[in-house]
C-alpha cells in the first residue's frame, strides 16, 4: 500500500508529529511545506516547535534517510493533509489551504491512492475534496460519483494534546470517516501502522463533526467556569474557593477559568458547526462569545490594579504580563488571549511600559515586536521591576515566583496560580 510513501501535507503541529510516528515504523515520508525555513529547519534534523520528545524522532527520522522535506508535493501512495483550517473576520471557516493542498496533490494522482484529511473542517469538507479533484482530474472517478473510485478519500481528525503529542498520537482512539466504506477500510490500514488505540469506522461527515463536537464540549465547559467567575467576582466570592467547594460533589468537575481559550481548535472550531448551523447553535455560539469575552474583562482588571497601584491610565507605569502562549507549557501562540491581551493592553496604553514574559520563545511576535513600549523580559526582571503583574499563563516557569516576590506590587492573577 506504502510502495510510493506517504506525503504528508503542512508539517506544524500535528504534520510534523505524524511524519515521527510513520517513520518510527520504518515507513518512508515526504513532508510538505510552503515555508521554506520550516523545510529547511527539518532537513536538519531540526524542530521548529516546542513538543517534548519530537526533536528526538525527528532526528532520527531524518537521519535514517525516512524522513525528507521539500515544498513541491511528489506523487505517493498515501497524502495526509494537515494544514491549518481558520476562521474569517466573519467567523466563516476560511479552506483556502485545504484546496491549496487538493490543488497540489491532484496532479500526482495515478489511480489506487489515498488521500486523508486530518485537518479539524466543517461537515462537508471531505466531500469538497472529493469534488475539486475531480474538477481538476476529469480522466479520474472520485468516490463522491459512485461505483468503485480511482482515488479513496477518507477524514481522519487528530485528537492530540500540545504537550502531549508524542503520547497520544500512539494512544489515543482514532475515527477514520471515509467517502464510502471501502474508503475508510483503506485509510484506516494507514493509522493502523501505528495507533495503538481504537480505530473506529464511520462515514466522513460525521467523523468531521464528531471533532468539531469534542471541541465545541470542552469550550461550552470552560464557559461556564469563566462565567462562574464573572458572577463570582461580580457578588464578592472567591471563583477558587467556589469551584473548589463545588467539584467534592461527585459528579461535578468544573473546569479552571482563564483570560479566555486560545490554540487551532477550541477557539475556532466550534464557530464551523454555528456556521454550520446558525439557528439551532445557540448554546456553542454563546459560549464562544462569553470565551472571547474574556480578554477584555481582564484588561479591565488591569486598569483597576493600575489605580489601585497608584498609575491610573498607565502612563509611567509598568506592568509584567506573565506568558503568551495558548496553554501552559508550550510555545503556541495560535489564538491566544495571552498574546492578545498583552498586545491590546500594549496598544491602548503607549505610555505604559510592557515587559512580556514568555520562557517558550526567543524574540516577541511580529505584532508585540513592532510596538515601542513593549520588550521581552525574563521572569525575575519583569517581576522586580513592575508596578502590576498580570500571570496570563500559568507555566511552570512563573511557580518559583513567590508572594514575597510580589509584595508591593498590584497582581492580576487569570489562573489562581497566587491565591
Amino acid at each position: 500500500m506504502f510502495d510510493d510513501g506517504i506525503a504528508v501535507i503542512g508539517l506544524g503541529y500535528i504534520g510534523l508529529p505524524t511524519c515521527a510516528a510513520l517513520t518510527r515504523q520504518g515507513i518512508a515520508v515526504v513532508g510538505v511545506d510552503v515555508n521554506a525555513r520550516t523545510v529547511e529547519e527539518i532537513n536538519a534534523g531540526r524542530v521548529p516547535i516546542v513538543e517534548p520528545n519530537l526533536d528526538v524522532a525527528i532526528a532520527s527520522a531524518v537521519g535514517k534517510g525516512l524522513l525528507t522535506a521539500t515544498t513541491s508535493t511528489p506523487h505517493a501512495s498515501v497524502y495526509l493533509i494537515a494544514v491549518p483550517t481558520p476562521f474569517r473576520g466573519d467567523h466563516e471557516p476560511d479552506l483556502a489551504h485545504v484546496r491549496a493542498a487538493t490543488e497540489a496533490i491532484a496532479p500526482q494522482l495515478r489511480g489506487g491512492e489515498v488521500v486523508i484529511l486530518e485537518s479539524t473542517s466543517p461537515p462537508g469538507t471531505t466531500q469538497l475534496i472529493s469534488e475539486w479533484i475531480s474538477d481538476l482530474r476529469p480522466d479520474l472517478k472520485l468516490p463522491h460519483m459512485g461505483g468503485i473510485p480511482d482515488v479513496h478519500l477518507a477524514h481522519c481528525p487528530e485528537r492530540v494534546l500540545p504537550g502531549r503529542i508524542m503520547v497520544e498520537i500512539f494512544a489515543n482512539d482514532r475515527i477514520v470517516g471515509g467517502l464510502t466504506p471501502e474508503c475508510a477500510m483503506r485509510a484506516a490500514e494507514v493509522y493502523r501502522t501505528f495507533v495503538t488505540g481504537e480505530i473506529l469506522l464511520t462515514d466522513a461527515t460525521t467523523a468531521e463533526m464528531a471533532k468539531l463536537t469534542e471541541n465545541a464540549f470542552r469550550d461550552v465547559n470552560i464557559a461556564f467556569a469563566n462565567e462562574l467567575a464573572e458572577i463570582c467576582e461580580h457578588v464578592g466570592l472567591d471563583v477558587w474557593e467556589v469551584i473548589r467547594m463545588a467539584n467534592r460533589h461527585p459528579r461535578v468537575d468544573i473546569l479552571k477559568p482563564g483570560p479566555g481559550v486560545g490554540g487551532h481548535c477550541i477557539a475556532v472550531d466550534p464557530w464551523f458547526i454555528v456556521s454550520a448551523a446558525p439557528e439551532q447553535a445557540r448554546l456553542i455560539r454563546a459560549a464562544r462569545e462569553t470565551n472571547d469575552g474574556r480578554p477584555r474583562s481582564v484588561l479591565d482588571k488591569i486598569a483597576t490594579a493600575l489605580a489601585l497601584a497608584g498609575k491610573p491610565g498607565g502612563e509611567g507605569a509598568t506592568v509584567a504580563c506573565l506568558g503568551l502562549a495558548f496553554k501552559a507549557d508550550i510555545d503556541d501562540l495560535r489564538e491566544s488571549p495571552a498574546l492578545a491581551i498583552t498586545e491590546t493592553f500594549a496598544t491602548e496604553h503607549p505610555g505604559t511600559r510592557v515587559l512580556a514574559v514568555e520562557p517558550h520563545v526567543d524574540a516577541l511576535p511580529a505584532g508585540l515586536a513592532a510596538l515601542p513600549n513593549v520588550e521581552l523580559a525574563a521572569t525575575a526582571q519583569a517581576v522586580r521591576e513592575a508596578d502590576v503583574v498580570v500571570l496570563l499563563v500559568d507555566h511552570a516557569a512563573f511557580r518559583s515566583v513567590s508572594l514575597g516576590d510580589l509584595r508591593g506590587r498590584e497582581l492580576v492573577d487569570t489562573r489562581g496560580l497566587w491565591r
